[in-house]
């Protein structure tokens, strides 16, 4: 049976219809206090059945809801809980990046792993934080499906990643788009908020450009390197991300910067999740099982 989280409806729903499991019915509430509770209504599962909890945490709000949906299956009678974390909030945050810090994608990853059996996150920033979970978390690449809603007429394609990071998720991109070259922008963090990219020696004039990044948030990054890319002489500019986090006036710096599209799947809901994840997790959960 799978529960979906307040933030994965549409994916939760895919995946169910992939997998032909049942889709419990999930509620969602406020009490006056502020606090919330996600409940799952009448379910009794039968000795076979399992419990695939599927929630996106972008919100605080979103990792309580997790636990309660992990903890509301227990409570129903499931034996066996699987947590699907599509997009796992608070994934940036490592390590301690100055004193006193707190590693909260280990805190987090504990506080979920008490409720569940077996884990599974999507395209996570850092690998290593599959490491913080109890048991080890599977990490599950969604980022071939975002080859699917390019263009059919590529001009001598460049995937590009904003860093050497994230180089292999140009690489699934652009294997899965069977056509194309690849290569990266060198980035420097300089704090949570400024980060300076520099292009790469690659030639991009009159070739469309794919830019591929794990998650966009704020789009300042990214709108650089669509800036930047127009200023070379790129045709057209298609940024691609699996997590569309698109926070707070992303998409206008985006567009203002020039680019013709954004494409990103469904592991964060957005207008720009134009393909799901659902097909890439049905499969890793049935080589699970």
């Amino acid at each position: 049976m799978i529960l979906s989280g307040r933030h994965s409806q549409s994916l939760a729903a895919e995946l169910a219809e992939l997998l032909d499991e049942l889709l419990a019915p999930v509620a969602f509430d406020r009490f006056p206090d502020g606090e919330v509770m996600a409940s799952i209504g009448d379910v009794t599962p039968t000795s076979t059945d399992r419990a695939i909890v599927v929630a996106s945490t972008p919100t605080s709000d979103a990792h309580l809801e997790l636990l309660q949906l992990q903890d509301a299956a227990r409570e129903a009678g499931f034996d066996d809980v699987v947590t699907v974390l599509p997009y796992m909030g608070y994934a940036r945050q490592d390590r301690a990046f100055n004193p006193g810090e707190p590693v909260s994608a280990r805190a987090v990853a504990r506080a979920i792993s008490t409720g569940a059996d077996r884990v599974l996150t999507i395209d996570p920033h850092e690998e290593d934080v599959c490491d913080f979970f109890e048991p080890t978390a599977t990490s599950v690449s969604a980022a071939g499906r975002l080859a699917e809603p390019l263009p059919d007429d590529l001009a001598d394609p460049l995937f590009l990643s904003p860093d050497a990071g994230a180089i292999d998720l140009a690489e699934t991109v652009q294997e899965t788009a069977g056509t194309g070259a690849i290569d990266y922008f060198e980035k420097t963090r300089h704090s949570g908020t400024e980060v300076e990219i520099s292009p790469s020696d690659a030639s991009v004039e009159g070739r469309d450009v794919v830019v591929v990044d794990d998650i966009i948030a704020t789009g300042s990054t990214m709108s650089e390197a669509v800036e930047i890319l127009h200023e070379r002489g790129a045709n057209r500019v298609f940024v691609t991300c699996v997590h569309p986090l698109l926070a707070e006036n992303a998409v206008t710096k985006l567009s203002r910067a020039g680019v013709d599209a954004i494409y990103g799947t469904d592991t964060i809901e957005r207008p720009h999740s134009a393909v799901s994840a659902a097909p890439a997790i049905a499969d890793a959960l049935e080589e699970q099982f």
